[in-house]
């Protein structure tokens, strides 16, 4: 039987993974091991990462829309609902971007929706 040495596909393995690792503290960017494992680590935290990131953008944007309703005098949870119910459809990104950078726009917007109650 033919002998198979696999020296230069083990050289690339490990030479993607040390790449993959460039700039992590220690060991973590010289040993095939520990590089490794660090980069599976960072491949999970980079997912949920990405996930979080939604999460955390809509609780921001739900922070600056209560403020600017509360400024109004209304409440948050009735302004949704009254614009669930006028089949308003702009989320709630849009509306806080409103809110800070046109606020005499959103007013109109306010006491449009919470003028039909």
């Amino acid at each position: 039987m033919v002998r198979v040495k696999s020296g230069i596909i083990t050289k690339k393995k490990h030479h993607k993974v040390l790449k993959l690792a460039k700039g992590y503290w220690m060991t973590r960017h010289k040993q095939f091991k520990k590089a490794k494992e660090a980069v599976l680590h960072a491949g999970e935290y980079a997912f949920s990462g990405r996930k979080r990131k939604k999460r955390d953008f809509r609780k921001l944007w739900i922070i600056r829309l209560n403020a600017a309703i509360k400024q109004l005098g209304g409440r948050y949870s009735q302004f949704i609902h009254a614009l669930k119910e006028k089949k308003v459809e702009i989320d709630r990104k849009i509306l806080s971007k409103i809110s800070i950078e046109y606020p005499k726009i959103f007013k109109k917007i306010f006491e449009k929706i919470n003028s039909f109650k």
